[in-house]
């Protein structure tokens, strides 16, 4: 009886890798294929969190000649709540350079997200990505995730995960795209 057991636990053991493995090896083969290609354009609404009636629309393809820092977040993500000072500081020590960093809202609330912005006294564009397209595009599937993209449209990096943005190693990241 023991062994009827263990051989039928293998093979739903070996079914599951059949039917499972394959999509998880097609995601991470997507998500490094993005890297080297053009990066996929769109146009979003920037959400407005400074209180002036913000209704700019974002189009990557506007920002041919800067190198793009494309950050997907939450507002009830503990990682990227972590990450958003360093972001910040980021992104005023990048000012007047040819750079432009977005963040874009993934699965969260847009009210919840602007409250958390201008609580924390974040001033970096929040785009709106209301129907996931763009995430979707860009194989985003958790935050926070961050693109780099570099002067000609290119996707250089994809970094999965936090990072402190305002480091020695990640502000030569972005040097290197800038240069």
């Amino acid at each position: 009886m023991k062994k009827i057991i263990i051989i039928l636990m293998l093979i739903v053991a070996g079914l599951a890798l059949f039917f499972f493995m394959p999509k998880e090896l097609e995601r991470v083969q997507r998500a490094m294929a993005a890297v080297g290609l053009k990066a996929p354009d769109f146009e979003l609404p920037e959400l407005d969190t400074s209180g002036e009636g913000s209704s700019m629309i974002w189009r990557l393809s506007e920002l041919k000649g800067k190198v793009v820092f494309i950050n997907f977040w939450a507002s009830w993500c503990d990682e990227c709540k972590k990450e958003k000072p360093t972001m910040q500081r980021l992104y005023e020590k990048m000012q007047g350079r040819p750079f432009q960093m977005l963040t874009i809202i993934y699965r969260d609330d847009a009210k919840k997200a602007v409250e958390y912005m201008k609580m924390n006294g974040y001033t970096m564009p929040v785009l709106l990505d209301y129907d996931m397209k763009v995430a979707g595009n860009y194989w985003v599937r958790g935050v926070p995730e961050t693109f780099i993209i570099d002067r000609e449209g290119i996707v250089r990096e994809k970094i999965i995960g936090r990072r402190a943005w305002d480091s020695p190693e990640a502000i030569g990241l972005i040097e290197k795209w800038l240069e």
